[in-house]
């Protein structure tokens, strides 16, 4: 009998151990489960969408306006990135410096590692070698609350109204709910979707489901904006708003960063631009500087007359509606001017010829 009664004690004192180790295991893994929630929704605020801070309450047409508070002189240091994926190098000893008040382009054809790049900027991916640093020190999850980033893939929550979308992710970095919702309808407004905001995302077109990302990276008042194929699917209209609203945003002093392919809107906004192919640098610097120095040594002419034997000039292409005049090596383009108007020209059109960049990239990424 007694030793019956020992082992049930026995089996009793096993059988409450047992249980509470795997109640313990329960509660260790749910704290895990937990973590790795609070880990997705902090990798959303970086990798889809930032938002936070704050920004006016009165109403104007100006984003600049929308968008309030002081801009530091914000620089962003890249210095000698590098990264590769399986072995394969895309990105390679990269470096560049934005300032405050430009648009800097990060252009380059698919697959150059434009977007990889942001990636490191952002800190979604690290390099293998190299220092970013943003605002004077290496990027720390306070820092990114004064980024604004569109990433080249979309990630609204297509079941969720619009309001609803911009307030949640604003509420993400602990924008308060009333001033939320205040940024919401006065953003809405400039872009005249106000009366799309009790839509489901789902309900709007492409490109204005765009338009409501756009709106999600620069309702913080970031002071650095990155932008990563912002035009990509839109129509002229919706392309334009973009446009006005960013060099509107240059001009109050941020600093932007516009990565694209599409050349011609580059030469329409961008500063400074670095180009790279196949993961490396291939151009850096001031746009009108890199124009220049791919010029081709001709004026482009459009005249009432004939100005032929122009002294100076070594060929003559004609295009139509003007002229392209080829000059001799260290001839001045104002001594021609001055000749054509000692001979009596009218002169309709007189411009030092500069490729586009549209070329200069062709030219570079066929080498």
């Amino acid at each position: 009998m007694d030793i019956l009664i020992f082992i049930i004690l026995a089996v009793t004192i096993i059988s409450a151990m047992v249980l509470r180790a795997f109640t313990r295991q329960r509660q260790n893994r749910r704290k895990q489960e937990d973590e790795v929630e609070v880990n997705d929704i902090s990798s959303l605020d970086t990798s889809s969408l930032s938002t936070g801070g704050a920004i006016a309450h009165e109403h104007s047409m100006e984003f600049s306006d929308v968008i309030s508070g002081g801009v530091e002189n914000v620089t962003v240091e890249v210095a000698n990135i590098s990264k590769s994926f399986g072995g394969r190098e895309v990105v390679h000893d990269l470096s560049f410096v934005l300032k405050a008040g430009e648009v800097f382009g990060l252009v380059g054809p698919n697959g150059a590692g434009k977007s990889t790049t942001l990636r490191m900027l952002m800190d979604i991916i690290r390099p293998d070698c190299g220092e970013i640093r943003v605002f004077g020190e290496s990027l720390r999850e306070e820092t990114k609350n004064r980024i604004g980033y569109l990433p080249e893939e979309r990630g609204l929550y297509k079941k969720m109204r619009v309001t609803d979308s911009l307030v949640y992710l604003a509420r993400l970095k602990n924008v308060d709910t009333s001033i939320a919702k205040e940024r919401a309808e006065e953003l809405l407004k400039q872009v005249d979707m106000l009366a799309h905001k009790e839509k489901k995302v789902s309900e709007l077109s492409r490109g204005m489901g765009q338009i409501i990302q756009f709106l999600v990276t620069i309702a913080h008042n970031p002071s650095l904006i990155v932008l990563d194929e912002p035009f990509g699917g839109l129509d002229p209209v919706n392309r334009m708003l973009i446009k006005d609203a960013v060099l509107d945003l240059k001009r109050s002093g941020r600093a932007i960063i516009l990565s694209t392919h599409i050349m011609n809107e580059v030469e329409e906004m961008c500063d400074r631009i670095l180009m790279i192919d196949k993961g490396c640098a291939v151009l850096y610097g001031d746009l009108s500087e890199i124009k220049w120095r791919y010029r081709n040594n001709s004026l482009i002419v459009s005249a009432d007359q004939d100005f032929s034997q122009i002294e100076g000039v070594i060929k003559k292409v004609d295009h139509g509606r003007y002229s392209e005049l080829f000059l001799g090596e260290g001839v001045d383009p104002q001594q021609v001017l001055v000749q054509l108007i000692g001979r009596g020209v009218r002169v309709d059109r007189f411009e030092i010829s500069t490729p586009s960049l549209n070329d200069i990239f062709i030219r570079l990424v066929k080498r």
